[in-house]
């Protein structure tokens, strides 16, 4: 039997072929699981994505069972990224199990924010930001399931003039969903709109507008504010546009 290795790098090159079926083209992203390839589907050239599992962090498979179950949930939410099926490899003498799914257009907002204009949001543009990712995870919210991983490098974004066409690339196991999950995704969502708009360098100069929505990052105030993401979704739908610089 072999022993199963910590593995923290995959380091796949352009061209290398994965169960005799994807090229990769290139490495999107890393995390604490694994690495996200772009991948060309060799038969048909569709381009996917494959996130390849780090094996120690998916013991048994219950890192892509989960993923897989919840993502096939989740599939009526356009904000995630849409499961398409599952595949192995063989690596060192390990099973390595990687998902394929949709590949989208975009870039991560990290990225994104470091190429604006003082490398951050104007809290005008944030705000539309906010109500964009408050409307996608409302629908998880409302399917009584969470996030659990929301943060800058976890968002694609494009921008379409004023919009903001966004998807998250990831979610995180906590266990069984709760109100607890629910709610630190909605402070996530705060601080993601916070860090933004510049974070404490400028929260001062900000609007009342902006302060309101914030709450200072205050868990106890924002929760008591916004239970869900589809009540922050409606306050800044219904909330005045006069006081935002």
């Amino acid at each position: 039997m072999v022993k199963e290795e910590a593995v923290d790098a995959f380091n796949f090159k352009p061209g290398r072929i994965l169960a005799k079926k994807y090229e990769i083209i290139s490495l999107l992203g890393s995390g604490w699981e694994g690495e996200v390839y772009r991948v060309r589907e060799r038969h048909i050239g569709i381009e996917r994505a494959a996130k390849v599992f780090f094996p120690q962090r998916n013991r048994h498979n219950r890192a892509t069972k989960f993923y897989a179950r919840k993502l096939h949930k989740l599939r009526h939410c356009p904000i995630l990224i849409q499961y398409h099926t599952q595949e192995y490899i063989r690596l060192r003498g390990m099973s390595i199990t990687f998902l394929i799914s949709e590949y989208v257009e975009g870039e991560l907002l990290s990225q994104f924010l470091k190429q604006q204009p003082g490398k951050r949001l104007t809290p005008f543009e944030g705000l539309h930001l906010l109500r964009e990712l408050a409307a996608g995870v409302e629908l998880i919210h409302r399917a009584r399931e969470y996030h659990g991983d929301l943060h800058d490098d976890n968002i694609l974004v494009r921008r379409q003039g004023l919009s903001f066409n966004v998807k998250l690339v990831d979610m995180y196991n906590w266990g069984m969903p709760s109100a607890e999950n629910i709610r630190d995704d909605v402070c996530d969502l705060i601080r993601i709109f916070y860090d933004a708009i510049g974070g404490a360098r400028f929260y001062a100069k900000h609007p009342r507008v902006v302060k309101d929505i914030v709450c200072g990052l205050k868990r106890s105030l924002i929760v008591r504010k916004f239970r869900t993401a589809g009540h922050l979704r409606q306050y800044l739908e219904t909330m005045s546009w006069r006081t935002v610089g």
